[in-house]
Order: C-alpha cells, then structure tokens, then sequence
C-alpha cells in the first residue's frame, strides 16, 4: 500500500539505513518531498554500500557519503585533547564532538541539491536533536528542519515505537533485516561507541558482556603489558609510536594516529565507562562509553601538560577552558561566538606543550611510564633534587612561611575569641 501527496520540494536527510531512518525516509517521500538521504563516514565500522542501497531502494532520489574523518580528528578531537574536555569528569565527548562535523556536512549537501529543509531521526527527550539542530541554524541561518519524532502526526502513526515501525516498514515495501534488535541503541564513530536505552535505562543493570562492541574484555586482554609513545606539538598529538607483530610502527597522519592508538586500546580492553549524566534538556540519562584511543591521548596528554605548562596558566585553563569547552561541546553549541573565544585560549595554553609520553596499556589500565620534553623549561632536576641543594637557599623557605602564615594566625584568633576550639 502506498500513499501520495504533492511534492513540496527537497530535504536533505540524516539517514543510516536502520529502521528509524528508513521509515522516515518512506513517510517524507510519502509526504510529498524529494528526499536526498546523506550519510557521515566518521569511522564508524558499517556497511555504507548497503545503507546506499536500501535508501535508492526506499525511493531517495540520491544519496551521500562523506567522508569527514580527517575534518572530525583534526578540527574536533584534537582541540578537546589540547584542552582535555570532558563532560561530568569521566566523559570524554565522543558522541558530542561529532555531531558538529555532522551537521556541516549534511548542510554542505543540503545547499549544493538545493534542498529547502534538513531532517534526521533524533528523538524528542535526547541531546541530539538540540546538537544538530543548533548547529544547522548556525550553519544556515533560516533554514526549515523537519524532526519527525517531535512531529504529532508522525508520533501517532508509529506510537507503538518499533512495532510500528515494523508494521510500516511491511506496507510500504522497506527492506528490513532478520536480525534482532538489541535491547540497547549504539552510535559509533572513530572517537568510541555509545550505548543507552532498552535495558540500560535501569542504572542499577550491569552491562551485558556481549554489549560492548569495540574493546576486548580486560579480563581477556594480553597478559603482557603493551607499550607506545606519543609525541604532541603544541597540545596535539603528532606521532605516535609502537609495535604491532614484533615490528616497531611509527604514524604521524592525525587519523592513523587515533587508529593506531584505538587499536592498542581496544585489544587491551582500554577505555570502558558506565555513568548517570545529565542531559542538556534537563533529563538524567545513563550511558555506556567505549573510548579507547581518545582515552590514551587525553591522559597522555594531560601528563605532558604537568611538565610543560605553568602552573597558573594550567589552572586557570582548568577552572575555565575545560570546564566551558566541555559544556559548550555537551550542549550543542560549537558553532558559537564562546566556543570561538574558548578556542583561542586553548591554542594560547597550549604553545609549550611540546614532548613526548611513554604509555603503558594492560588488561583496562593505562598509565605513564615517563616522559621529556627538549623545549619546555620549567622542570630542573638538579632544582628538585632533595639531594642537592643546587641555586635554591633552603633559608628563604622561612619568610615565604611567615608571609603565608600571617592571615592564617589572624584567622586562628578570630575563631579563639568566637569560642571556637581548632584543636
């Protein structure tokens, strides 16, 4: 069974090839439009040639496949190394960072098909929606989005959620495959794989041990532990070397950096996580990360930075940078005048950020082994030495401490004549 109605012109869409996007494929065509379906290659491992297919099959009139891994290492996952940005402390972004490159893609195709409006299949209650569509208005001021699943007329036609769309997919003639559902949704990239919903949704559910898709588990992981180093030049990862098959391997590209440490990362079972976040729209959300080679590089880095940067520029960058970049990225808002000002402080902060790291990775650990730097400055060994008194005059310790102490001993006598017992 079919249905029909006039065309109202183009629409880029957002599409996978799963269900979701499937159907919403169909019901645009189905609404009246010429859908031009396109699709990010950002590392994830799918079947593009036959998520092309199935939609040509469905009726878009064409379809794109991007590649934009190059743009999303180098412009998005290198600056939130420089900066270390996280989410909530433990997440390290890897959903969010992809989503800008994403967006600027599907509108780069949106405008040469001359398409009037965008669409994607994010649902109502996630931070996606707001990523992409924050960053669409950015890109394309003006231009029309069409989010079907806050659409009332397509919510009630597939109110039974994946029955529905089951049911439709059936009439309209959409090739569905054999396989069965997971009880969980994933979005993978080259940065790390998500899990949520289904079974996740109850934060008090372990992890099934088949969920996780991209590492080995640690418990099965080599019990050698593996090494590498990793090079950076001014906060940004620039080589990186180690071995594979008893030959020693040096990349320096930006993706086949990140591949290679994805793959030292995943066959140690390095970078699982399992957190409660909170979402941009105000909803707790539990969530499942898999983040091996992003992990190796952000704690690589922040180790160099122990060397190399001065302490009050680290704090200061930590206090503000991270923290904003972090939220800024989380909430949708890369395409902005404050990400901009972020941006350049990172790059400020990062200019003695220059050595190398030697890593470690065993069974879901990772560690430091040591590390150098030929142009940093700040660290004297003999200066540190509690065996050499070198230049520094112990002596010169003992007014820096009566200086410290003079407003504590105010507050200390304050507190006596309140009533108050410190001791």
């Amino acid at each position: 069974m079919t249905e029909s109605a006039p065309k109202k012109g183009k629409v880029c869409l957002a599409y996978s090839g799963g269900l979701d996007t499937s159907c919403i494929l169909k019901w645009l065509i189905n609404q009246g439009y010429d859908v031009i379906c396109f699709l990010a290659d950002c590392g994830q491992e799918e079947d593009f040639k036959a998520a092309e297919q199935k939609a040509m099959r469905v009726g878009a009139k064409k379809v794109y496949i991007e590649d934009i891994k190059k743009e999303f290492v180098e412009e998005f996952c290198w600056p939130a190394i420089q900066c270390n940005a996280n989410y909530e402390t433990l997440y390290l972004l890897g959903t969010s960072l992809a989503r800008p490159p994403i967006a600027r893609a599907q509108i780069r195709v949106a405008q040469k098909e001359g398409c009037f409006a965008v669409s994607h299949g994010c649902t109502g209650k996630g931070n996606d929606q707001v990523r992409f569509e924050l960053a669409f208005q950015a890109l394309q001021p003006g231009i029309k989005i069409i989010a079907p699943w806050r659409d009332p007329a397509f919510l009630e036609k597939f109110a039974g959620g994946r029955n529905s769309l089951l049911e439709y997919a059936s009439q309209q003639g959409i090739p569905v495959t054999s396989t069965k559902s997971k009880p969980w949704s994933m979005d993978e990239n080259l940065a790390h794989c998500s899990y949520e919903a289904g079974i996740l949704e109850d934060p008090n559910t372990t992890q099934p041990a088949d969920m996780w898709k991209l590492t080995v588990d640690p418990k099965e992981a080599p019990d050698e532990e593996e090494l590498f180093t990793v090079e950076f030049s001014k906060g940004i990862p620039s080589k990186l070397q180690y071995t594979e098959n008893g030959k020693s391997k040096t990349v320096t590209d930006a993706v086949d950096i990140l591949t290679a440490a994805n793959t030292i990362g995943r066959r140690n079972g390095v970078g699982r996580i399992d957190i409660v976040e909170n979402r941009f729209i105000g909803i707790k959300s539990r969530g499942c990360y898999e983040t091996p080679g992003l992990t190796c590089l952000h704690f690589a880095h922040l180790d160099l930075e122990g060397l190399c940067m001065d302490r009050e520029v680290r704090a200061l960058r930590d206090q503000f940078t991270t923290i904003h970049y972090g939220k800024v990225l989380y909430n949708g808002h890369y395409f902005s005048p404050q990400r901009e000002f972020l941006h350049a402080s990172i790059l400020e902060s990062q200019k003695t950020v220059n050595g190398k790291v030697r890593c470690g990775a065993y069974k879901g650990n990772f560690r430091i082994l040591g590390r150098e730097s030929e142009t940093s400055k700040l660290y004297d060994m003999e200066e540190s030495s509690m065996d050499d008194i070198g230049d520094f005059d112990p002596a010169a310790a003992g007014g820096f401490i009566a200086v410290e102490a003079i407003r504590l001993k105010k507050y200390g006598v304050m507190k006596k004549e309140a009533g108050e017992d410190l001791v």
